[in-house]
């Protein structure tokens, strides 16, 4: 049974509010050890993912400012991804590459312009023009994440 946009809404918040906890952990002086930024990255990337993801099917319904909501969360989560790939964090179960480290400012931009895009995609969202917003839709996934994914993540198997 699927979950109705109520419950998806609100399953949407706790997950900005653990990822908004998590990424203000992570942007302190404190570093986490290379097996808990890990852990802290994978969870973020799974929200993005569970933002993503519902973003599109609200964009489906037709529930076009809805989607505001899911981009500001990516916005905000995209903003939080370099510091959750310390130096020494190239371990356990991460499908990170050496390149992250190797081609740090490149990484850092590139997770930059992803919240840049995410805020487009939000503003859009929120002007409720539907033209707009199935722009950004369209190409979002490819430019957002797979920048990111095809020159600093191996491929998932």
């Amino acid at each position: 049974m699927e979950p109705s946009p109520k419950v998806r809404s609100v399953l949407a918040l706790v997950v900005l509010i653990a990822v908004f906890v998590v990424g203000c952990a992570a942007s302190q002086s404190v570093t986490l050890p290379g097996p808990a930024a890990v852990e802290a990255r994978q969870r973020l990337m799974k929200a993005m993912g569970a933002n993503w993801a519902d973003a599109q099917a609200k964009f489906k319904a037709g529930n076009i400012e809805g989607v505001a909501v899911n981009a500001e969360n990516i916005a905000l989560m995209s903003d939080q991804i370099p510091g959750l790939f310390p130096v020494g964090s190239l371990v356990g179960g991460t499908k990170a590459k050496p390149e992250v480290w190797d081609q740090g400012m490149k990484f850092t931009e590139t997770a930059k312009a992803s919240a840049a895009l995410a805020a487009q995609l939000r503003d859009a969202a929120r002007s409720k023009n539907a033209s707009a917003t199935e722009a950004i839709i369209k190409d979002f996934g490819a430019k957002a994440c797979g920048s990111c994914h095809t020159p600093f993540r191996q491929p998932t198997r």
